[in-house]
């Protein structure tokens, strides 16, 4: 068996068991959550997902200038009008006990989407109004998948939470669909959100800017 046969079947190996224990663990689970995500980021579907990301304006430049959030003052954000993406976002971080996420200098373009993505997941969150609940990170995942087109790790949580409905409790199985069905038409029908520099917009209001990006919640 050659080097590169038992390299890719160690690989599936690891993001089946990784998958598995997911199905398994209760949600919220950060540490099966991590090793999800690390065996899920193959290099392949990054290039694939790199290229496609990269042939929109948008896009490229955040590569080439690979930007980063910084630190984000959730009350100072708070002080702003009430109708505004920073009032909002922030509110929703306090509300919800959450912290910005932040992340390591990107030293690639493959650690650049996700950089990008750790720090403005909760951006997401609000400028789709989707919630935090399990039909909220439902939706998201949906939208994330319509946006970004190729991703391993956000396709498994889609498919980690339905095979969780199957085994543990199928009355929830309609009620997923259909957030699954709204944020995966909501992502196809938006214009791309990742590779804005959100900080630019804290001002703007939240309707706005969801104008601004075809974005219908």
């Amino acid at each position: 068996m050659s080097d590169s046969i038992y390299a890719k079947q160690e690989w599936e190996q690891s993001l089946l068991s990784s998958f598995l224990d997911m199905v398994q663990a209760r949600d919220g689970d950060f540490t099966v959550l991590e090793r999800l995500a690390k065996a899920s980021n193959d290099s392949e579907s990054f290039q694939l997902m790199v290229k496609r990301l990269s042939q929109h304006p948008q896009g490229k430049k955040a590569f080439e200038e690979r930007f980063s959030l910084g630190n984000i003052n959730l009350e100072q954000l708070r002080e702003l009008s009430d109708n505004t993406l920073g009032h909002v976002y922030a509110e929703h971080m306090i509300q919800n006990q959450l912290k910005p996420l932040q992340a390591s200098p990107a030293e690639s373009d493959h650690h650049f989407v996700a950089t990008h993505i750790t720090e403005t997941h909760d951006i997401w969150h609000v400028v789709t109004g989707s919630k935090t609940d399990i039909l909220g990170e439902i939706q998201l995942e949906a939208f994330y998948v319509a946006q970004l087109e190729i991703s391993r790790f956000w396709l498994a949580l889609l498919a980690k939470n339905l095979l969780k409905s199957v085994v543990y409790d199928i009355e929830v199985s309609t009620q997923y669909m259909e957030s699954l069905t709204k944020g995966w038409l909501m992502g196809k029908k938006a214009k791309p959100l990742f590779g804005i520099n959100w900080n630019t917009l804290w001002e703007t209001s939240i309707e706005q800017v969801r104008v601004s990006l075809n974005v219908d919640t």
